[in-house]
Order: structure tokens, then C-alpha cells, then sequence
């Protein structure tokens, strides 16, 4: 089957570059980390996860109708995956699972996808509860941010995180973003409309990778270094 193209500023090229795909491992304290599409078989743990962490993940995410439990239930996902599917196909997001030594740890989002002149996205994430401060989000996000300026085909990232959420700031530090200002009550998270800081990203910055540059850096490791 031939894949669907389209034309445009920077020439023909797939409908969704970069997607689907599979990246990593990078060995850091908690495992060994990869990304992945996200699967219909992910509900349960996904829904297991998200419903234990309430308080760690709650306080962080934008305001949404319905309660935590409707929202974050099994039967939430399967119209979940269906919608990032879609979307993955068309071109406008690629969502990843996390894995930590093969089993899932959570999500990874490049959304809001466009491309034309533009060629940038957002990037979200969220990991267990269980992982956290284990390096797990910073190898995600490094891994996530080469595939976007490779065989994404994307020009710049961004990033934006509350203040107060000093666990990812440092993720994004980490992981090579820089801070460019601060959106004053830019999003509606819990209950309430709350600044964030925003961080991006260009292909530009990349060097010989941001993977690389954590490894470079000790905070990460291929799995045969190990």
C-alpha cells in the first residue's frame, strides 16, 4: 500500500512522519526506558496508574468536565486511544507510551502538530507516581525531542509547566529546553486559571542529540553500558 503524501513548502513528504515508531531504551536509575505507541491493551494499567496518582497528577493537569475516577476509569480509555489514533494518523500528534523495563509508566504526547512554515508541536507527559525522581520523564522527553527534529521532520518544541512544579521544571532543564517567559494565567488546572512557565526548543540546539547529551552528561546510559 502506498503511504498518503502531501505537498508543501519543504517539498512531498509522508501524511505523519515519525509515526508510528519506537525509541530507545536509555538505561537511568529507575530501568530501562522506551517509548512506544500507545496501545489499546494499555488500559488497564494506564487507568490503574492514573487512579492511584490522583494526587500526584490531579494538580498539575488542565480542568476537565467530570470526575477523576470517570475520567481516569478503564472504560475512559478505549475512546481515548481511539481519538489519539486518529489524530496520529492524520498527521497531528504522535502519543507514546512510557515503558520502564518493558512495562508501561505513562505518557508522552507531541501535539498540536503543524507543519508548513511552522513545523512545531507541544510536548506533555505524565509517569507513575512510583518512578518519579528515577530519570524516567528526562529520558522520555530527550528521546521524544530527537525524534521530532529527525524523522519527525519538526522545527521547534515547546513546553509549558506551573511554577510550582518544580519536578518537571528541572525534567525540561535536564532534557536541553530553555525557558522564554511566562504566560500569565494561561491554562484553567484544577479549578482554577493558573501561570506557567514556557519552555521550547529548536532543531537548531540539537547537536549531536539530547539523548546523547545526557549520556554525555552522566544522567543516562545505553543499555550495553550498563
Amino acid at each position: 500500500m502506498t503511504s498518503q503524501v502531501y505537498a508543501g513548502p519543504y517539498g512531498t513528504e509522508p501524511r505523519h512522519p515519525g509515526w508510528p515508531a519506537r525509541l530507545g531504551p536509555l538505561v537511568v536509575r529507575a530501568g530501562n526506558v522506551a517509548l512506544r505507541p500507545v496501545h489499546l491493551r494499555d488500559g488497564r494499567e494506564w487507568s490503574r496508574i492514573r487512579l492511584r496518582d490522583r494526587d500526584y497528577l490531579e494538580k498539575w493537569e488542565p480542568t476537565s468536565p467530570g470526575s477523576w475516577a470517570d475520567r481516569n476509569g478503564f472504560g475512559a480509555w478505549p475512546p481515548q486511544w481511539l481519538s489519539l489514533r486518529a489524530l496520529a494518523r492524520r498527521g497531528q500528534c504522535l502519543p507514546f507510551a512510557i515503558t520502564v523495563d518493558g512495562a508501561f509508566a505513562g505518557q508522552i504526547t507531541l501535539g498540536n502538530v503543524i507543519r508548513a512554515s511552522l513545523r512545531s508541536a507541544w510536548v506533555g507527559y505524565w509517569v507513575s507516581s512510583e518512578l518519579a525522581g528515577g530519570g524516567v520523564a528526562t529520558a522520555a522527553v530527550a528521546l521524544v525531542t530527537d525524534h521530532a527534529f529527525r524523522a519527525a521532520g519538526l522545527h521547534r518544541l515547546e513546553a509549558t509547566v506551573r511554577p510550582e512544579n518544580v519536578a518537571s521544571l528541572r525534567v525540561l532543564g535536564k532534557a536541553g529546553y530553555r525557558q522564554e517567559g511566562l504566560f500569565l494565567r494561561y491554562l484553567d488546572v484544577a479549578g482554577d486559571w493558573r501561570d506557567h512557565i514556557s519552555f521550547a526548543v529548536t532543531a537548531e540546539e540539537m547537536g549531536a542529540g539530547f539523548a546523547a547529551r545526557l549520556i554525555a552528561d552522566g544522567k543516562a546510559q545505553l543499555p550495553e553500558a550498563r
